[in-house]
């Protein structure tokens, strides 16, 4: 089983044991003493971790989140890493993420666009340790590309690919091989898993920069 990172645990809920991180609850998720269930059902990261992949994530890092929406995971992944920078485009899910972000000083929300990366580029910090892009949008591969100027070089790239969202006509095993394809232009896929049954005809990438 993948080592989980510093302050990641599995906690019992409902007789089973599931992921969980420590902060205060956001969304009426389940609680034991401290700790809030991280459910891989609702977060494409947590299906990742739960599917094998080694996200290669300790604690305390500096992450970009690309695709926040309302905070759900965005606010899980800030519970155990350093300053979490978390872009969403969309305005009402974005209000939703302000509210999170006022119990997490380290979590950042950006009303922008990740397909348009220099509108963020002045505050977002170079170098950070980690993209975490959960973007429901067409040319996620490209996405990723063009937010690779901010990953430090040994960095690493966690995306969850969604082959209806690129194209729904198509079978999703092809999509992905695209999608891997144009990610190879700025990286090296490490690790590869289909994130079924967490998240039907999803693919978690974990990268590093080339």
């Amino acid at each position: 089983m993948t080592d989980l990172p510093e302050g990641v645990e599995r906690r019992t809920f409902d007789g089973q044991r599931r992921l969980a991180t420590r902060g205060e609850p956001v969304y009426g998720e389940p609680t034991d003493e401290g700790w809030r269930l991280w459910d891989a059902g609702r977060s494409k990261l947590a299906a990742m971790v739960e599917s094998g992949l080694d996200v290669g994530l300790d604690g305390g890092e500096t992450v970009l989140y690309l695709g926040a929406a309302s905070g759900t995971t965005a606010s899980h992944v800030a519970d155990f890493v350093g300053p979490t920078y978390a872009v969403e485009f969309a305005p009402r899910p974005v209000r939703d993420l302000v509210g999170v972000a006022e119990g997490r000083r380290n979590l950042v929300p950006l009303l922008k666009d990740a397909r348009k990366p220099a509108s963020y580029a002045h505050v977002v910090e170079a170098d950070v340790d980690a993209i975490v892009q959960d973007v429901a949008t067409r040319g996620q591969a490209r996405v990723a590309v063009e937010n690779r100027r901010f990953l430090r070089d040994d960095g690493r790239l966690l995306a969850a690919i969604k082959a209806r969202s690129e194209d729904v006509t198509r079978d999703p095993e092809d999509v992905f091989e695209d999608a891997l394809d144009d990610l190879r232009e700025s990286y090296e896929v490490l690790a590869t898993e289909r994130l079924e049954p967490y998240h039907d005809d999803h693919l978690g990438v974990v990268a590093r920069p080339k």
